[in-house]
């Protein structure tokens, strides 16, 4: 079973990185990092925090807007080009072909945030104390790598998973003295591997029945939802009323709190008292292993009696 699942995962992944819409979402989020250095620049004194919150918040957004596209167009493309059918023929069950796409998104992801978060790191580095031999030395290692890509066609679609490892490991050893910034970007990017799992797993569920569009519109409904659950769970009673005020409460204890995967920065630095930064990142990774296996064995069932003719 798992060496099915790994091949189906596989797949997606190969699908999904010669998208042109992640290739133009990853070139507007690392966009959206540089122009961060923008802003910084008129944050007088505070400029690599301003640099370290903008782009981890971009790097969040544009993770969740992949992780919609994703799962709202990578099951519905295999029933309109009907390559599902010869997957299914073969000994193959349906969980394991919807669990196989769920992993094969998430992996496309962790290289998404990965790159992303490295770039930032590396830029911020650099910002703050420039090390050229190490920057070229970078250069150097990706021309090298696109040498192999062009050399080999087979294994282009997997060099951007060691790329995006080398570029974050690179990132965060050039990070120069921010030690605070890095550990705020490595964080945010912890989190948000989280949050755009629970996202998936939410994309899977709807497209396991529905359509493109209204899997997209209600996967980012329920993260704004979501997002906003500490919010409708203290709603007043004397603004919005008795009814509208236990519907908040209702839908902040049956979906997903998702504003766990935006912690104050003092956590992320370590200022804050009583919980550390792994220990609060252990438990964000139950709660999102948790919603994702149980939005998944539902997708499973839903999936299971869906008729494709």
């Amino acid at each position: 079973m798992l060496a099915r699942v790994a091949l189906i995962a596989l797949n997606t992944y190969r699908e999904a990185v010669r998208a042109r819409v992640l290739h133009g979402l990853f070139a507007l989020a690392l966009a959206t990092g540089a122009y961060s250095f923008v802003v910084g620049a008129f944050a007088l004194g505070n400029s690599t925090r301003v640099v370290s919150d903008f782009g981890s918040a971009s790097i969040s957004l544009y993770s969740v807007i992949v992780a919609v596209v994703l799962g709202a167009t990578s099951l519905y493309r295999e029933l309109e080009l009907k390559t599902i059918f010869p997957i299914l023929a073969r000994p193959v069950r349906r969980y394991e072909y919807l669990v196989g796409k769920y992993l094969g998104a998430v992996l496309t992801l962790s290289v998404f945030v990965t790159a992303n978060a490295g770039a930032l790191m590396l830029a911020l580095g650099q910002v703050d104390a420039p090390r050229l031999g190490a920057v070229a030395s970078l250069l150097v290692a990706a021309v090298v790598v696109a040498i192999a890509a062009w050399r080999r066609p087979r294994v282009r679609t997997y060099l951007p998973i060691p790329c995006a490892l080398g570029l974050f490991v690179g990132g965060y050893l050039l990070g120069g003295e921010v030690i605070d910034d890095r550990r705020v970007i490595v964080g945010n990017a912890l989190l948000t591997l989280c949050e755009v799992g629970i996202v998936s797993a939410l994309a899977t569920l709807f497209a396991s029945f529905s359509t493109p569009f209204l899997t997209a519109v209600m996967t980012f409904g329920l993260f704004i939802v979501g997002r906003s659950a500490e919010t409708l769970a203290s709603l007043p009673v004397k603004v919005f009323g008795p009814a509208i005020q236990g519907a908040g409460r209702f839908l902040s204890q049956v979906l997903p709190n998702l504003m766990l995967y935006v912690p104050p920065r003092p956590l992320l630095t370590g200022e804050a008292t009583g919980t550390s930064l792994p220990e609060y990142t252990a438990l964000a990774a139950l709660h999102a292993l948790a919603w994702s296996a149980g939005l998944l064995a539902v997708a499973a069932l839903v999936f299971r009696r869906r008729d494709f003719l």
